[in-house]
């Protein structure tokens, strides 16, 4: 789709096409599209096709907001989920901010968030679809007054007159997916000179960016999304030197300025909790094992261990009966006689796949059970249990400084 495809999309003819198609089945698309040549012109026709497969993407990320918005393939595949911006589009509100640059906006997922809470916010991108594209959806949203879509080189931006601002580079070349930080557009190093130059920032980048590449001035913070992990975000001007992870949507935060030693290892207890992986990522492991009084169960594996069950929003929790050496012969066995007719397997440290593993079995009965796959101090062993009992009871507040705290 070019500029001028998108542009008839907003034209009266192309409103109506798009509000016709807000239903339609892709299955069916050739037939659709004959149907509709009969009256609109090919270009439209193929331009509201496209855009009515974006919006049912979209409506992962967006809801219900998708069919009133406007979106390119890279915009669906790259946009902030609605969740993860409005969680940082508070985090930024509860600093202060009232004017923010979000650099490098893409379809303006993330400039919607902060204007609906209430921060004015510039749009740049350079792109002059992508640009277009987020300007409808700021009219669209009725954000427009809080919303300056600007198309030009973010590195050529002056931010002085901001007090924040936003930068979500390009992770993504001809290629895929970009690992080296200063492959970024912009590079990183770019980005850290752009955050520093005002009050407070984010930076959004990747979930495997090392530890030893975050400055010492910026606080690092980790963010998933019912247990997937989604990105990464630098703060500047937000407790420098900080570590924390954030799980959406129940927003718990596990926070540190000095991150705790490795915890013991030790013997498999009742429970297994496994760190979401946001936890894992920030190097948190050995707070969740202090939260729940346990222990690793090998030095190089993220599953923590403990003779109690304490209810921790941080990690899921697992009720084990059954400690073995990994051997499939009585496993197998094992299975059959407890009437185990589903399974879920969970690996960590292990070499055996899971497909592989339900190949090899043959589950049968009323019964269900799951496995997991690790290392026991060293050695390949299956935990066989199930998901812990719910206990209702609150979790521990989880203590951070005050949000304006440097």
């Amino acid at each position: 789709m070019d500029l001028d495809a998108f542009s008839s999309l907003l034209a009266p003819a192309g409103q109506a096409l798009l509000a016709s198609l807000r239903d339609y089945d892709p299955a069916h698309e050739l037939a659709e599209a004959t149907r509709l040549r009969r009256g609109h012109p090919a270009e439209l026709v193929s331009a509201a096709l496209g855009q009515a497969r974006l919006r049912q993407r979209a409506e992962a990320k967006f809801g219900a907001d998708a069919y009133r918005m406007y979106f390119t393939p890279d915009g669906v595949e790259q946009a902030t989920r609605t969740e993860v911006a409005e969680y940082r589009a508070e985090s930024f509100k509860g600093l202060g901010v009232r004017r923010l640059a979000d650099l490098c906006c893409g379809i303006g997922g993330d400039a919607i968030a902060l204007a609906r809470a209430g921060v004015e916010v510039l749009a740049v991108d350079r792109d002059p679809l992508t640009c277009a594209v987020a300007r409808a959806n700021a009219e669209s949203l009725g954000l427009a007054d809080l919303i300056e879509v600007r198309c030009a080189d973010v590195t050529e931006v002056a931010t002085s007159g901001y007090d924040a601002v936003f930068v979500d580079p390009a992770r993504r070349g001809g290629r895929g997916r970009i690992f080296d930080p200063e492959a970024y557009s912009p590079s990183l190093s770019w980005a850290i000179g752009a955050a520093r130059a005002v009050p407070h920032a984010a930076l959004k980048v990747a979930p495997g960016i090392p530890h030893e590449a975050v400055p010492d001035d910026a606080g690092v913070e980790w963010i998933s999304y019912r247990g997937d992990v989604k990105e990464g975000v630098l703060w500047f001007g937000k407790n420098p030197g900080s570590v924390s992870a954030t799980l959406l949507p129940a927003a718990a935060t596990l926070w540190t300025g000095t991150p705790l030693p490795d915890p013991p290892v030790g013997p498999v207890g009742r429970y297994l909790y496994e760190p979401d992986g946001a936890v894992i990522r920030a190097h948190l492991v050995a707070e969740v094992a202090e939260q729940v009084g346990g222990r690793l169960i090998d030095e190089t594996i993220a599953y923590v261990t403990a003779d109690e069950l304490r209810p921790t929003p941080f990690a899921t929790a697992y009720e084990i009966t059954d400690v073995m050496p990994f051997n499939l012969k009585k496993f197998r066995t094992l299975l059959r006689e407890r009437g185990i007719g589903v399974l879920t397997v969970k690996k960590r440290g292990s070499a055996v796949e899971p497909e592989e593993l339900r190949r090899k079995i043959k589950l049968q009965g009323p019964h269900s059970a799951t496995v997991i796959m690790t290392r026991v101090a060293g050695a390949p062993t299956m935990l066989i249990g199930g998901p812990a009992p719910v206990v209702r009871t609150p979790a521990r507040p989880v203590d951070q400084p005050a949000a304006d705290q440097t």
